[in-house]
């Protein structure tokens, strides 16, 4: 980042993937009211958050992402957070106790209020109309009013996600997240063999906290035993929220995105030259990079330069997301990129995205098994290339819906519709998450891990 950039500065550049707001009046008054907001993240989570990342980028810990894919207005509850926070918690002791290594813990939480869409409009019943593009531009209902982009929809985000973080920070500092909980993050829904999978791992623990109490060792001696640090991130798509929301931090005086600790940018907001990058390279927020089969080396070089001019390690995460048989032909050509610029990065694998396809009954799914087999890809070449795979990224939530097909609960395509609740793309349930967790797991340890002392 330089000196120079202003917060502004992305409105001189190509935009995509944003609404056009036809009520240039009310823009202006949700921005300035947004403006005069505090920040829902402080710059100095967002710095103990970056130096986080950097023990990842060296192979010291390990990156778990996860939540919904688009957060709801209509769905929003305490109860909802709270569930999907539960399945983070599981996920990240499953990760520490089988591979032995420390989880940096990020949800896609209080911020994804947006989605970037492959068609600007959808056609129902002959009927064609503007794309639903996240609660936070316009509505789901499928009605030419509620597809019309509202400004004053940001307000409501900032409402639901102040709220999101205060519940966060609560459940991660007030004890609930208390290794000695760990028996009570069990949602009921979760599938037999994956609750005594899990189970018997708890006992463990159990086990070993009850020999270091004895030891003399108490939760007020060791502080990481009855909390965590959770993180939240989302999808730096609407950029009129974010550069209202961007702050100057007192301490450093640099610029930083008061809206979320971590953010990212889309496969197809990546544009080296476009909006979305040049306002993320100026704030000085880790920045996530989703990468795609078109992602080209020439353009990889670019966009580490300008997202992460003094190569620091914890600054960018690229996320890669190429679909089940197709990590091969990408992920071994960027790594190779990656290395001969010298550039630290965490390397991430988002398996979900690469995995949708268009069930017989008509419901957008993804086949777990595919799921698993780009999880597998991604730490077998990282493996066979000598490099770390630094994290994985999940759309996943604490329902118990029937999204994503097979898992240890074996979801058909003809369950689909019994619990098919997504704004817009199918999520891991809660068994899906977990087992994908001990799969992460093994791989890890089959890898060697990190070799660093087990903290949650």
């Amino acid at each position: 980042m330089t000196n120079s950039w202003m917060k502004s500065d992305w409105r001189t550049k190509p935009r995509v993937q944003m609404p056009d707001y036809t009520d240039a009046d009310a823009l202006a008054a949700v921005e300035s009211q947004l403006s005069s907001y505090p920040p829902l993240v402080f710059a100095g989570e967002v710095r103990t958050l970056k130096s986080e990342l950097a023990k990842v980028a060296r192979g010291e810990a390990f990156l778990l992402q996860g939540g919904d894919c688009a957060e709801s207005f209509g769905e929003f509850s305490a109860d909802s957070i709270r569930d999907t926070f539960k399945v983070m918690l599981q996920m990240a002791m499953v990760l520490t106790w089988g591979a032995k290594v420390p989880v940096v813990k990020i949800g896609r939480m209080a911020g994804q209020f947006a989605k970037p869409r492959s068609a600007a409009t959808e056609t129902i019943g002959g009927v064609e109309l503007p794309s639903y593009r996240g609660d936070i531009i316009n509505d789901i209902d499928f009605t030419p009013e509620a597809r019309i982009p509202d400004p004053k929809r940001m307000l409501q985000a900032y409402t639901q996600a102040a709220a999101s973080l205060n519940l966060l920070r609560a459940f991660s500092q007030g004890g609930y997240a208390d290794m000695h909980q760990v028996h009570a993050w069990t949602l009921g829904f979760t599938d037999k063999a994956e609750i005594d999978r899990y189970s018997a791992m708890a006992n463990g623990i159990s086990d070993a906290l009850d020999f270091i109490k004895a030891a003399g060792v108490s939760p007020e001696l060791a502080p990481t035993l009855h909390t965590v640090d959770f993180y939240t991130s989302h999808e730096a798509l609407l950029l009129e929220y974010e550069e209202a929301l961007c702050r100057i931090d007192s301490t450093s005086g640099k610029p930083v995105a008061g809206s979320g600790h971590l953010l990212w940018i889309g496969d197809r907001t990546r544009q080296p030259d476009g909006a979305h990058v040049e306002f993320c390279r100026g704030v000085q927020n880790p920045i996530g990079m989703k990468c795609g089969p078109t992602t080209t080396a020439e353009d990889l070089k670019v966009l580490m330069e300008k997202l992460n001019p003094e190569n620091e390690a914890g600054r960018l995460t690229l996320i890669a997301r190429f679909g089940a048989g197709s990590v091969g032909e990408h992920l071994p050509r960027l790594i190779k990129t990656v290395q001969e610029e010298g550039a630290n990065v965490v390397w991430s694998c988002d398996p979900m995205h690469g995995n949708t396809i268009k069930s017989a009954t008509g419901y957008k799914t993804r086949p777990f098994d595919s799921v698993l087999r780009e999880v597998r890809e991604f730490f077998a070449i990282h493996k066979a290339e000598g490099t770390h795979p630094g994290g994985v990224h999940f759309e996943m939530t604490g329902k118990d819906v029937t999204e994503c097909t097979g898992g240890v609960r074996d979801v058909t395509e003809d369950d689909l519709s019994s619990r098919y609740h997504t704004a817009c793309d199918p999520r891991l349930n809660a068994s899906q998450s977990l087992e994908l967790a001990f799969l992460v797991a093994e791989e890890l340890s089959a890898s060697g891990g990190s070799g660093a002392a087990a903290a949650l």
